[in-house]
């Protein structure tokens, strides 16, 4: 069953790519970006992985399920994985993933992503903690969903819903909780892996760009 604990974890994989596999993924979407139709139109905009980099990725990630699973041990597998490029001035905002679906199966767990572009200054992933009641909804779940009994559950802001808004800003009731930010200087090839119900996102780009793969992790 899956804990509470696990929804609100950090975890690094330090070598999730290998020097040749960030060398091959940094050349696959060189040759996609080509393509002036393929390179995200939005700030944050997610489009899925070309089907050469998911099988890189797929592999990375088996090879670092052990690691993963000794903070989010009911992890089991990854979803099909997705790519962004930031962009001088862009950023992703703060905001919360969480667990739209909790009964349905795969169940998401948390997310997992890794550079294989670092800009040259800015484009820093951080999560943010707090213990404001703000974030969470009340709910609670248990053994019938797949839960610890009385697991609760935060609001959601997921990628997808946050693209319609062209992930603009954040959520009004998210900017009114007090946090605490803590950044992660993960340079490319390093893998992050945390929660659902972690408040997360990017700092602006100051120079340079990031290019960079997330997926979900699942039961």
């Amino acid at each position: 069953m899956i804990h509470i604990s696990e929804t609100l974890m950090v975890q690094t994989v330090e070598d999730f790519l290998a020097a040749d596999e960030l060398a091959q993924l940094n050349k696959i979407m060189d040759i996609e970006l080509r393509s002036a139709a393929w390179p995200p139109a939005r700030q944050a905009e997610v489009l899925p992985a070309p089907v050469d980099a998911e099988d890189i990725l797929q592999v990375a990630t088996a090879r670092a399920l052990p690691a993963v699973r000794r903070a989010m041990p009911s992890v089991r597998a990854a979803a099909a994985w997705g790519f962004t490029e930031l962009w001088e001035g862009q950023k992703v905002p703060t905001h919360l993933d969480g667990i739209p679906a909790p009964a349905a199966s795969p169940r998401r767990i948390g997310r997992i992503g890794v550079t294989i572009g670092d800009a040259e200054q800015g484009g820093l992933f951080y999560i943010e903690t707090t213990s404001s009641p703000l974030p969470w909804t009340g709910a609670l779940v248990g053994e019938s969903e797949g839960y610890v009994p009385g697991t609760p559950l935060t609001r959601c802001l997921s990628h997808q819903a946050a693209a319609v808004r062209e992930h603009a800003e954040e959520a009004g009731w998210l900017e009114a909780a007090p946090t605490s930010r803590w950044t992660a200087h993960a340079p490319a090839g390093v893998a992050v892996a945390y929660g659902a119900h972690l408040i997360h996102g990017v700092t602006p780009v100051v120079r340079g760009r990031v290019r960079k793969f997330v997926t979900d992790l699942t039961d």
